[in-house]
């Protein structure tokens, strides 16, 4: 699938999508992300791609994620619900994909991209990366109970907690650190970075990785709780509502925890 928003292009053994909004440092909207579903089936379904790779057009992003614009007609907690758990399936569907997946990472990597990049199985990124999820100085909303799953499963809770208590931004050497990112490279050496661990991924056993990234998956998910009741209650509150127009309009948001 290819459309201005979201590229999907082949080369040999490797599939690579490209989000593609560079003005809006590739927010995603709900057709980009549903082409990126329609891509992890492309992936599955094609017994020569051996690799899935997904890229940010430009230098200022990732994906900076979910275009505010589609929060605009939220107007009660279940639309938050209903949104979560679209986010899940698109989470899910690319955790899922049996090809060794691999996010390679320059500029903003927040919101809805952490979270997409964080179902990869392989980060690569440049030092100038920023990660996180400044929610809490931003639109006031929150995370699902599988994308706080995701980040502590990745940063653990403390460093998790401050992320998110903090709205802080992890530079590329922080998430490195972390343990996130499993390469860092140099601003102008993505390209070659993300080539050099494709390669090294297209010269090992497939069902040796496939094993692997399964079997990390289900230890992930295993009993993970239920939290509708909490994204219900933050979604459908009047800051959560105020912020989104403020953001829009780019004003100052004065909370007051309702």
């Amino acid at each position: 699938m290819n459309t201005t928003e979201l590229l999907v292009e082949d080369d040999g053994a490797v599939l690579t999508v490209t989000f593609n909004r560079p003005p809006q440092r590739n927010a995603m909207t709900w057709a980009m992300y549903d082409g990126l579903v329609q891509a992890c089936d492309r992936a599955d379904s094609d017994d020569d791609i051996r690799v899935m790779v997904l890229r940010g057009a430009g230098s200022a992003a990732f994906v900076a994620g979910t275009d505010i614009s589609q929060f605009s007609d939220f107007s009660t907690g279940a639309d938050g619900v209903a949104y979560e758990d679209r986010i899940a399936r698109v989470l899910g569907r690319l955790e899922e994909v049996s090809v060794p997946t691999v996010a390679g990472v320059n500029g903003f990597c927040v919101g809805g991209g952490m979270a997409i990049a964080a179902v990869c199985d392989l980060r690569v990124a440049t030092r100038s990366a920023r990660f996180g999820v400044p929610i809490a100085r931003t639109l006031g909303n929150c995370l699902s109970m599988n994308s706080h799953s995701l980040l502590v499963h990745h940063l653990g809770p403390a460093r998790t907690l401050d992320l998110l208590l903090r709205a802080r931004l992890l530079t590329g050497e922080e998430a490195h650190a972390a343990g996130f990112v499993s390469e860092l490279c140099g601003d102008d050496e993505l390209d070659g970075a993300v080539a050099s661990v494709v390669d090294q991924l297209l010269a090992h056993s497939p069902l040796s990785m496939w094993a692997a990234k399964e079997s990390v998956r289900r230890l992930r998910r295993a009993q993970l709780p239920d939290g509708d009741d909490i994204v219900a209650r933050v979604f459908g509150s009047e800051d959560f509502h105020t912020a989104v127009g403020a953001f829009a309009g780019k004003k100052k948001v004065s909370w007051t925890g309702r």
